[in-house]
């Protein structure tokens, strides 16, 4: 319980997202890429959530690898310029999501986890291409995140399953108050 509300204390610190398109430039190395999951709390509490809902699925081994390899694919469609209509809400709406599966240990069949794991991190990843689509940048942000993704694993592995749903509670109200200010 201790880790769990360590977490949560952490991941309250962070600031809203600046991975999105119009809120300024970024410098474009391996730095800046990295911490950017960790300074927006949308990005942190998806990546996290991810990680701790990842363990009690069927496809546990596959989600984490999806989230990275989707986020790559999203980190390149945003560089490439794509713009993806409705992004912040549609990110705001992801990290709501995760949290009410977390809430109520939602338990899906593999392929449809992984498909829903993989759109989510096309758009956090879209996002973050366009404010860092430099090669440096991009591996500062996987490295990053998969960090988050594990670190959400173990966290999922060694909470008690009341504390996990507990956190996917407070997830899925920070996800609807930040879809409602998107």
């Amino acid at each position: 319980m201790k880790k769990i509300a360590t977490a949560l204390a952490l991941s309250v610190t962070a600031t809203a997202a600046f991975a999105h398109t119009g809120t300024g430039v970024h410098t474009h190395g391996f730095l800046s890429g990295f911490l950017h999951p960790l300074t927006g709390l949308d990005h942190l509490l998806a990546m996290l959530a991810v990680g701790a809902w990842s363990v009690r699925q069927q496809g546990a081994r596959w989600l984490p690898l999806a989230f990275v390899g989707m986020l790559l694919v999203g980190v390149a469609t945003g560089a490439a310029g794509l713009v993806v209509p409705g992004l912040e809400t549609g990110i705001a709406l992801t990290v709501a999501l995760m949290g009410v599966l977390l809430a109520v240990a939602a338990r899906l069949p593999a392929a449809p986890d992984v498909a829903m794991v993989g759109a989510f991190a096309l758009l956090h990843g879209n996002a973050h291409g366009h404010e860092l689509p430099h090669m440096a940048s991009a591996i500062g942000l996987l490295l990053s995140s998969s960090l988050l993704v594990y670190g959400g694993s173990v966290l999922g592995r060694v909470s008690p399953a009341l504390a996990v749903k507990a956190a996917g509670a407070v997830i899925a109200v920070t996800g609807v108050m930040l879809a409602a200010t998107a």
